[in-house]
C-alpha cells in the first residue's frame, strides 16, 4: 500500500499547529467552563442541559476561530471544536487540565509565526 503524499496528516505544519488552540479560545473555554461548573454544582445538576447547549455553541465558535485566527484547515478545526464542545459539556472542572496546555502550544505557535513574518 503506497503512502499518499497529499494526505492532510502528512501536510501538517508541525506539532504546534496540530495540537495548538488559539489562546483566546482557551481563555473563553476556561471562563465558560468555570461558569457552567459553578452553576451545575449550585443547581444540583439542573443546568446540565444548558451546559450541553453551551458546549455545542462553544464548539462552533472554536471551529470558526481555529480557521480564521489560528489557520487550521476545516477538518482540524472541526476536530478541535468537537473536542472543546465535549469537554465543556462535561460537568467537571477537570477538562481545564486538557485545553490549557493547548493554549500554551498556541502561544508558542503564534510567537513563532510573528518571528518568521515580522
Amino acid at each position: 500500500m503506497a503512502i499518499d503524499p497529499n494526505h492532510p496528516v502528512l501536510k501538517s505544519r508541525g506539532f504546534l499547529q496540530l495540537f495548538g488552540l488559539d489562546p483566546r479560545i482557551a481563555v473563553l473555554t476556561f471562563v465558560v467552563d468555570t461558569m457552567l461548573f459553578g452553576g451545575t454544582v449550585v443547581s444540583f445538576g439542573l443546568l446540565i442541559p444548558i451546559a450541553m447547549l453551551a458546549g455545542v455553541v462553544l464548539g462552533l465558535i472554536t471551529y470558526r476561530a481555529q480557521i480564521r485566527w489560528y489557520g487550521d484547515d476545516r477538518e482540524a478545526a472541526l476536530i478541535k471544536g468537537c473536542i472543546i464542545g465535549l469537554l465543556t459539556a462535561i460537568p467537571t472542572p477537570l477538562p481545564v487540565l486538557l485545553y490549557l496546555p493547548s493554549a500554551v502550544i498556541g502561544l508558542l505557535n503564534r510567537a513563532r509565526q510573528l518571528k518568521l513574518h515580522p
